[in-house]
């Protein structure tokens, strides 16, 4: 049963990582999942307390994937709107271009809102790229929380289930 579990869990872990390379799934949720799942399966201390640790991992990636890239734009005179924007493009342009409508759609959306905002295609363009550099620290920070995750599962569970 621990070793069905456990690969059982390493395959949404797996699912959800994928998720984050491609962005299409919630990836560190997912990753949180298959930790329950293992905890759920083995229900032991230890397998509680590596949840624990795996909800305050997660929980810590989440406030710094916004945080961090938040102050990049910030400091780069970028308004909050301009990437609102982009994100309801992206969300639009995933369901037109299945898998890069999502990154076309951002960057067309924030670039549309900062030429709105400073009427200059070269003012508009550095902006969307330092836009575009801000959200993908965001999807990296998620990855390095959702990978730290899983290599700290993965060095418990792995000797627990053999």
């Amino acid at each position: 049963m621990e070793l069905t579990t456990t690969i059982i869990a390493a395959l949404v872990m797996a699912v959800g990582i994928a998720g984050l390379i491609v962005p299409a799934l919630p990836g560190l949720l997912l990753v949180l999942g298959g930790v329950l799942i293992w905890a759920l399966g083995n229900s032991g201390p230890t397998a509680w307390t590596v949840f624990g640790i795996a909800c305050v991992l997660a929980a810590i990636g989440y406030v710094v994937q916004y945080v961090v890239p938040g102050r990049h734009l910030g400091r780069a005179g970028i308004p909050k709107r301009s990437s609102l924007v982009g994100v309801i493009f992206g969300v639009i342009g995933f369901f037109v271009i299945p898998v890069i409508g999502l990154l076309v759609g951002f960057v067309l959306g924030v670039f549309v809102a900062e030429m709105a905002r400073q009427r200059r295609t070269n003012e508009a363009w550095r902006s969307t790229k330092v836009a575009v550099k801000a959200a993908l620290m965001s999807v990296g920070i998620e990855l390095l929380a959702a990978l730290i995750i899983a290599v700290g599962w993965a060095c418990v569970a792995i000797p627990m289930a053999l």
